[in-house]
């Protein structure tokens, strides 16, 4: 089975195919991969790689749809798309009714538009590229893969907010999300056979969150009802007093709309910083604007904060794993992060953070410290092809 994944962001698209029946989900390269980045601006570009030639390529329209129109003429000139036995999407949110991947039937698709409210910068996109391929390719059958559904099973102190009861029952709850790559993350390890009980997750990316591990398993995460919440991240606040939300409806006479840019496109580092979001810039400028300097204290305090809470809901920290652009990618913010984590057993290695080596603890250290880069595509593809398998009574 070939299956296309489809990862779709509010201004980009990334995509890759891969040959099902060969192994199970590992590492594997895809057969074509590449992203579509600057949706909705100017000039749209791809990147694409193809049997080891990258290559970049103009996209004459700039929404979804000529994106997607584009990458259907490209894996048809390429020879893969007649071969295309399955599209998966990464949707972000599953709400309560979806815990598993599901195959996208004209059902599932009216229940997922009830979920949009929950994830609006995220989900009106997705299900628009569910919409165009349908529209593409309306005999390939579509699946959907939650990021919520890793966390499924957060236990209650740690998945319910002190709201009235009945807004709980009725779903008002801590969901979870980046399921996808902290379930890579748990393959990799485990693969290296080095699953150990306590473990944390950091997936630091324009959008940010971590997750308490036990035993491979979820307990407790940063996000919460939406992907606003937990740390500050590029341009999302994270958790705030609720009464700051309060305050500006009732007192500053702000607009729902005018809240929600300040806590979902213009607060985050962004807003600190009023430069930009990008931790590559803020980390370039630092040393020379305080307001750059400023957003990154922030962003490594509240990390290194989540991490601590997180030990102590694990009783103690066997390993450590950073993942997501930044976490993959920026030794000096995890240095940042890890710095006074010592009594906890957290002992970097400095040459190896430098050089971004998978171990990056130092030599006897009590926890482990890896940088594993993550894989959210071939998680999509795996549960893809299982999910039709398991609807056609073929396990794989």
């Amino acid at each position: 089975m070939h299956v296309l994944t489809l990862n779709t962001g509010s201004s980009s698209l990334k995509f890759a195919v891969y040959d099902m029946d060969c192994t199970a989900a590992d590492g594997r390269a895809p057969l074509h991969a590449g992203a579509v980045e600057g949706l909705g601006g100017a000039h749209v570009r791809a990147r694409i790689s193809d049997a080891g030639d990258a290559r970049v390529s103009e996209i004459d329209g700039h929404d979804h749809a000529a994106a997607l129109e584009w990458l259907t003429h490209e894996l048809d000139r390429a020879g893969l798309w007649r071969r295309i036995g399955a599209i998966g999407h990464r949707l972000v949110h599953g709400g309560s009714a979806y815990r598993d991947p599901v195959r996208i039937t004209p059902a599932v698709r009216t229940a997922l538009e009830a979920l949009v409210p929950l994830a609006p910068e995220h989900l009106h996109d997705e299900l628009h590229a569910v919409d165009v391929m349908a529209r593409l390719a309306p005999d390939v059958p579509q699946v959907a893969c939650f990021d919520t559904a890793f966390h499924r099973d957060l236990p209650l102190e740690a998945r319910w907010y002190g709201l009235p009861r009945a807004l709980a029952e009725q779903g008002v709850v801590r969901y979870g999300f980046h399921g996808l790559s902290y379930e890579y993350i748990v393959l990799a390890l485990s693969a290296q056979g080095a699953l150990r009980p306590r473990t944390i997750v950091a997936h630091l990316g324009n959008g940010a969150s971590m997750a308490a591990l036990r035993d491979g398993r979820s307990i407790d995460t940063s996000m919460g009802l939406t992907p606003l919440g937990g740390f500050v991240m590029s341009t999302r606040s994270g958790d705030l007093d609720p009464g700051i939300m309060l305050y500006l409806l009732r007192e500053r006479s702000l607009s729902i709309d005018e809240v929600s840019s300040m806590v979902t496109t213009a607060g985050g580092l962004r807003g600190l910083s009023g430069i930009s979001g990008d931790m590559r810039e803020l980390l370039a400028r630092s040393a020379t604007d305080p307001r750059a300097a400023e957003a990154v204290d922030v962003f490594c305090y509240q990390v290194r904060k989540f991490l601590g809470a997180y030990v102590a809901a694990l009783g103690g920290l066997d390993t450590l794993v950073f993942t997501g652009g930044i976490g993959e990618n920026a030794p000096v913010i995890r240095a940042r992060i890890c710095d006074g984590l010592e009594c906890f057993g957290v002992l970097l290695d400095a040459e190896r953070n430098d050089k971004n080596t998978t171990i990056i603890s130092a030599n006897g250290a009590p926890v482990a410290v890896q940088v594993i880069p993550t894989n959210e595509e071939i998680m999509i593809a795996h549960h893809t092809a299982r999910t039709l398998r398991l609807v056609t009574g073929e396990e794989t």
